[in-house]
């Protein structure tokens, strides 16, 4: 292979087009990221009154104005190089089929959503050799209709299951990300990582739902803390049966990202609980409460939290 021949091709592997599936606090930051760099060309995909709502009044990040193109499966769709997941898990099953149109041959697809279910679905849809695995942590994103607003954009982790060596793949999104002014790490276990989040997700969302407390509380109360740590530590018990290497230590972990956020910001879960939205709380306490029953691990904290929640919701 020539040095001309072997440059096209490197060429034809760049990310260049960007679509983002979901427009909420995640999707509304990457599309900001992306938009902001002309070197790529960023699409957002959403159907029906989404699709009109977006396309008329864009998304505020920051406060400064973001007009992206709002495409819709049905309209003829181009393959994109890079797929952003970023909905709330119930949004799902409903959207990934519309994935297909916009996924060609060297098509990524991250999944920037919470839970452990994600790629495995979406990877169902589309094959999973596209998937990536990813998480996002640290980034206090509030929502308000198409409003953003953050001080922290946080970490984005991404990569294989396995990345002892990194493969083309994943050093595609490496090099998107650093277009884009976007701060990643790819570790050598994502599964790992994948269950960190899991964990501070499971301990945080929920305690901030049913206390509606602000990362303040968590940064100055013990009690708001307590509550949480119990939550997160039914989640390190499941851990070793599910053949995950969690413990003790990645509390710790947490709790250096935890004074980074602002004291006035809110997880997903107090913004959907006070904003009358359904909750994730099934892919959370939910979660943790049907692997306690499948490996006999008991979880009584996460499963009184999942009823509070529940009646949160209904109530909103």
């Amino acid at each position: 292979m020539d040095a001309r021949t072997q440059t096209s091709e490197q060429r034809m592997k760049t990310v260049h087009d960007v679509a983002i599936l979901g427009a909420g606090a995640m999707g509304a930051f990457f599309a900001a990221r992306f938009a902001a760099n002309k070197s790529f060309t960023t699409r957002l995909i959403a159907s029906g009154e989404r699709r009109e709502r977006l396309a008329r009044g864009g998304l505020i990040v920051n406060g400064e104005p973001v007009f992206i193109p709002v495409v819709s499966p049905e309209e003829g769709a181009t393959p994109a190089d890079l797929i952003i997941v970023a909905l709330k898990h119930h949004h799902l099953s409903s959207a990934v089929a519309g994935l297909k149109a916009f996924v060609g041959p060297d098509t990524v697809i991250i999944s920037v959503m919470n839970g452990i279910e994600s790629e495995a679905i979406i990877g169902a849809a589309v094959g999973p050799d596209k998937v990536l695995y990813a998480i996002s942590v640290g980034i206090d994103a509030v929502r308000e209709g198409n409003r953003l607003t953050y001080s922290n954009p946080g970490r984005h982790i991404f990569g294989e299951a396995d990345n002892t060596v990194v493969g083309d793949r994943v050093r595609r999104v490496q090099e998107a990300f650093n277009r884009a002014g976007i701060a990643w790490e790819t570790p050598p276990d994502m599964i790992r990582m994948l269950w960190w989040k899991f964990m501070i997700n499971v301990g945080i969302n929920q305690a901030s739902a049913a206390m509606r407390a602000p990362y303040g509380t968590f940064q100055t109360r013990a009690e708001a803390r307590d509550l949480m740590e119990a939550l997160m530590r039914e989640v390190i018990a499941l851990a070793g049966p599910a053949g995950v290497n969690l413990g003790e230590p990645d509390i710790v972990d947490w709790y250096r990202v935890l004074p980074t956020l602002s004291p006035t910001g809110k997880t997903s879960m107090l913004q959907d609980v006070e904003a009358g939205r359904k909750t994730e709380v099934e892919i959370f306490g939910g979660t943790v409460v049907a692997l306690g029953e499948r490996y006999g691990v008991p979880t009584p904290v996460n499963r009184t939290l999942f009823q509070i929640v529940r009646v949160l919701e209904g109530a909103a």
